[in-house]
């Protein structure tokens, strides 16, 4: 499955620079001027997982194909978006289109790169895209309600599944909280995803520090943390000027002497992707023979037959079992032979639900 992260925030927080060190391309223009971004940015990348390799190396896979996960650099928002400002309009489009957002947010003070409020206030920050957003969805869902009522009363069932959600999101929008703060059951949750509501996408707060501050944070990453977890969302701490320098070194034996000097163990690249699959609910599954070696993404949660449509729709279609084999299971007893003598490769059904690291062969037939 595809994961589609958009990066937001104010102009000048460090977005452009951020995505051009996650995606190393360089694709994304970087200027101390705000609007520097004008149309989305897109860049993908591999998800680092140690475990492909491991098992890509006691397959003697040919073949290494690792998860993607694909980031969005989408244009700085201001004040007034929501009615327009700064081509907000355009910019709020964009962020319909993603799975999570990841907010950027300045948590560094001083530097050459000028703040479009004259000083640096995580928490004011924070607000003013909030309120934006909500702004949006308030105005664009009451038009939505009204003809939904209107749908209702003349007997359109649609209509009548949709209108209860609506008037709860638009309640939680009026009192200044996001859409995403409602309580929407299993059965709920894809209508209310159909919605496409700006704050009802997962928020990860991303923030941004000087290289002194990306070890250990500073005062303003704690003022972050504890409004995420407010929120019950999550923060990470990144440098975005560190990770743009890494993403210039080639040799991974350099890499790990730059980030240990810095008292880091693992890239900003990694942080992020490692909290966006938790806040989205992702795991990883595998598959391995001589020709390649695969990890594949799945909601937590996920039944074989799912994970099996994951890798074609017939698979899912006639899937008649899944041989499996966890991923310690896997590495301890050298790969599947040694597995199915050592008795730890089974036979799963309909019903199993799948666990991050299994390892699958699944039995077919259409």
């Amino acid at each position: 499955m595809g994961i589609r992260c958009g990066i937001v925030g104010l102009p000048n927080v460090g977005k452009s620079t951020l995505f051009n060190a996650l995606t190393a391309t360089g694709a994304a223009q970087v200027g101390n001027f705000p609007f520097c971004t004008v149309d989305p940015n897109v860049g993908r990348v591999n998800v680092p997982d140690p475990r492909l390799e491991a098992i890509r190396d006691i397959a003697a896979s040919q073949k290494t194909v690792w998860n993607q996960i694909e980031f969005v650099d989408i244009a700085g928002l201001v004040k007034g978006a929501s009615r327009g400002e700064g081509l907000g309009n355009k910019f709020l489009a964009n962020i319909r289109e993603v799975d999570a957002v990841l907010h950027l947010v300045r948590c560094f003070d001083g530097g050459d790169v000028s703040h479009v409020d004259g000083s640096v206030d995580p928490l004011r920050d924070i607000e003013t895209i909030d309120t934006e957003l909500m702004l949006s969805d308030l105005e664009s869902l009451e038009k939505r309600a009204d003809a939904s009522a209107k749908r209702a009363k003349g007997g359109d069932r649609e209509a009548q599944a949709d209108l209860p959600l609506m008037e709860r999101a638009l309640e939680a929008l009026r009192d200044g909280c996001p859409a995403r703060s409602i309580e929407v059951s299993e059965d709920e949750r894809k209508r209310f995803d159909m919605l496409q509501l700006l704050t009802s996408k997962p928020v990860l707060y991303v923030c941004n520090v000087d290289e002194g501050d990306a070890a250990e944070g500073n005062a303003h990453t704690q003022t972050v943390a504890a409004h995420a977890a407010s929120e019950n969302a999550q923060a990470v701490v990144v440098s975005a000027k560190i990770e743009s320098e890494l993403a210039e070194i080639e040799d991974p034996e350099e890499k790990s002497v730059f980030l240990e000097d810095l008292g880091l163990e693992k890239p900003g690249l990694n942080r992020v992707i490692r909290a966006a699959y938790a806040l989205l609910g992702l795991i990883t599954f595998f598959t391995a023979g001589p020709k390649e070696a695969r990890a594949w993404t799945v909601v937590n949660g996920a039944k074989a037959p799912q994970a099996a449509g994951e890798i074609h729709g017939d698979f899912e279609r006639g899937f008649i079992c899944a041989e499996t084999i966890g991923f310690d299971d896997y590495i301890a007893l050298k790969g599947e032979q040694g597995a199915k003598q050592a008795g730890r490769m089974r036979q799963e059904g309909r019903d199993y639900g799948v666990k991050d690291g299994d390892v699958f062969l699944f039995r077919f037939n259409v």
